[in-house]
């Protein structure tokens, strides 16, 4: 299917590995240029390099940028050019006791996986609105509708970010521009892929019997296995294109079937 976004420019946050990377690649494949981000330089330049030999024939860059570091974000908004699309995916997760998080946590949580997007969207939204087109993407997660009792600062962040996209999206009532979100399922993603590894090593187990059980035990997993980090990208890329343009302020489900509730 042509998503008919060739020839754009799309910028994702987080984008070195994981998802974002995941992303970055399916949105190179339909032939927009990408602008992939992280905040270690090594790492980045090493993605965007693999980038470019897979998906040759579009521009593919990179800009470093930590985004618990006020002047890196300063830096990145002064660099960043105007883009059509705008993929909200940087996040931090851990699991810990809520007794544990402490304020310094939650801030940092805030920082990096809310206020990350409201930055971004602050420095481009308004150009997308000018030109008449655009999209604005956040990489959320079933976690923020359903918030782990082992994660409640990760959850009640990605609740933020739901809402941050909802009231965006009000802002481009009557244009060609909307802002969506996806609501990720478990993911095997790297950082879920290294948790799962040592718990694995932990455990004296292999790391295939250790990602087997952490999904099975996941009561109301309707896939019965983790999320590969491409599937969630195609819906981002779905959500990126013209073809998308009914779909405004609203949160899609690409949980596997985790969510017992309807939103």
């Amino acid at each position: 299917m042509d998503l008919q976004i060739k020839g754009k420019t799309a910028f994702i946050s987080g984008s070195s590995q994981g998802i974002g990377y995941a992303a970055a690649r399916a949105l190179a494949a339909e032939g927009c240029d990408v602008i992939l981000n992280g905040r270690n330089a090594v790492k980045l330049d090493k993605a965007v390099a693999t980038l470019r030999g897979e998906v040759p024939g579009v521009s593919v860059t990179g800009l470093p940028a930590d985004f618990a570091v006020t002047a890196d974000v300063d830096r990145l908004c002064e660099q960043i050019p105007s883009v059509d699309i705008l993929v909200n995916n940087v996040g931090l997760f851990e699991l810990k006791p809520f007794e544990l998080i402490s304020d310094d946590d939650w801030r940092r949580y805030f920082e990096v996986n809310v206020l990350s997007g409201v930055r971004l969207a602050r420095r481009l939204l308004p150009t997308m609105l000018e030109q008449g087109w655009g999209r604005i993407v956040f990489v959320s997660s079933e976690s923020g509708v359903n918030i782990p009792a082992n994660m409640i600062h990760y959850g009640t962040s990605k609740t933020a970010m739901l809402s941050v996209g909802n009231g965006l999206a009000k802002l481009t009532k009557g244009t060609a521009v909307t802002v969506n979100s996806v609501l990720g399922g478990p993911t095997y993603s790297d950082g879920v892929a290294g948790t799962v590894r040592a718990l694995a090593d932990a455990q004296s187990v292999p790391e295939e019997q250790m990602k087997a059980a952490v999904i099975g035990a996941n009561e109301t997993s309707l896939l019965g296995r983790f999320i590969e980090p491409e599937e969630i990208a195609n819906t981002v890329t779905f959500l990126a294109s013209p073809l998308a343009s009914a779909i405004n302020g609203s949160a899609m489900r690409v949980d596997g079937g985790v969510l017992t509730t309807l939103l």
